[in-house]
């Protein structure tokens, strides 16, 4: 009887640990730039980003923001293309510019964001605007 109940426990939490983890998805989550001191935050799964004090633009596919500060680009629309890359549309926080940029996975930690048309993307560092280069390469912490 003690081993049935024993077994029984052990069972248990092994299924629990099992179903506890929850496959990463390639588009979804936290990526971050440290030189420009830029990240991502995405789910272009289900589309249920909402942008810190900026409540008014509702669930979005994200936002490209910086680090201490309130500016960002708002991921209005995307695609996911393959497993490895996603196209999306962005405005910045005024709405006054907008790009198509393309996301694209090099590996479970490393991404690329390449601007392709549009608007350059432009970032508010030490009190002047600075323009991003054409490619940034984004990072995220793997487990």
């Amino acid at each position: 009887m003690k081993k049935t109940a024993i077994l029984t426990l052990f069972l248990g939490l092994f299924a629990t640990c099992c179903f506890a983890q929850e496959e990463r998805k390639a588009f979804s989550g936290y990526i971050y730039n440290d030189e420009f001191e830029t990240y991502l935050r995405i789910n272009f799964y289900d589309q249920d980003v909402t942008i810190p004090g900026q409540d008014l633009y509702g669930e979005l596919p994200g936002y490209l923001g910086k680090k201490n500060n309130s500016f960002c680009w708002v991921i209005t629309s995307c695609k996911i293309k393959s497993e490895n890359e996603a196209e999306m549309q962005l405005i910045n926080d005024f709405g006054s510019e907008d790009l198509t940029a393309t996301l694209i996975r090099k590996n479970d930690s490393t991404y690329i964001l390449r601007q392709d048309e549009g608007s350059t993307l432009k970032v508010p560092r030490k009190g002047k605007w600075a323009k991003l280069p054409k490619t940034l390469e984004f990072k995220r912490n793997v487990k």
